[in-house]
């Protein structure tokens, strides 16, 4: 399960997500920004796994990865409180090789790889390829490195069975939109 405490709370609130932590049996997924207000939640909720994504208010869902060359300290430092309290830390990054070094050298277990170029493009088979190419590279790159490789974003029913393609996957984000 996946649920995305936002800092302005238009997805959840805080009590959804308590009242998750409590009935998953299964893995809790906690889609986070790096403030140090989610961070404090995280702690408390400890869930198996936090995905840390960037936030910006003035999008409807999140529209591109983290930053982590340009915020690699920040990153490293709550990457280390998570598996200091025994949680799994995910970045959520678009399949851009400097990227995914740096999310490698932050010391995350996983990369959640940005899928939206790939669902937006669909309908144009040639984008789409290219898009799909960029996502097997990353995934390659991302596993050498020792990376666990997830991905999600505007995936759907019609463009899911594409990514049978990209190797090394693990778990898909799907939203609510399938």
């Amino acid at each position: 399960i996946t649920a995305h405490l936002r800092e302005d709370r238009r997805h959840i609130q805080d009590r959804d997500i308590y009242l998750l932590r409590q009935v998953v049996q299964t893995r809790l997924n906690f889609e986070m920004a790096n403030t140090p207000e989610i961070v404090a939640i995280a702690l408390r909720l400890k869930p198996e796994i936090v995905c840390l994504v960037p936030e910006r208010r003035q999008e409807v869902t999140t529209e591109g990865g983290l930053d982590v060359v340009a915020n690699e300290q920040a990153l490293t430092e709550t990457r280390k409180r998570m598996n200091d309290a025994g949680i799994e830390v995910s970045l959520f990054i678009n399949a851009i090789p400097t990227q995914i070094q740096a999310a490698a050298f932050v010391g995350a277990q996983f990369i959640e790889l940005h899928t939206g170029r790939f669902a937006e493009h669909f309908a144009d088979e040639s984008e789409r390829e290219t898009e799909l190419q960029r996502l097997i590279s990353a995934a390659k790159q991302a596993h050498a490195l020792g990376l666990r490789v997830n991905a999600g974003h505007g995936l759907n029913y019609e463009n899911l069975p594409l990514l049978h393609r990209v190797p090394h996957l693990l778990e898909l984000n799907i939203g609510h939109s399938i």
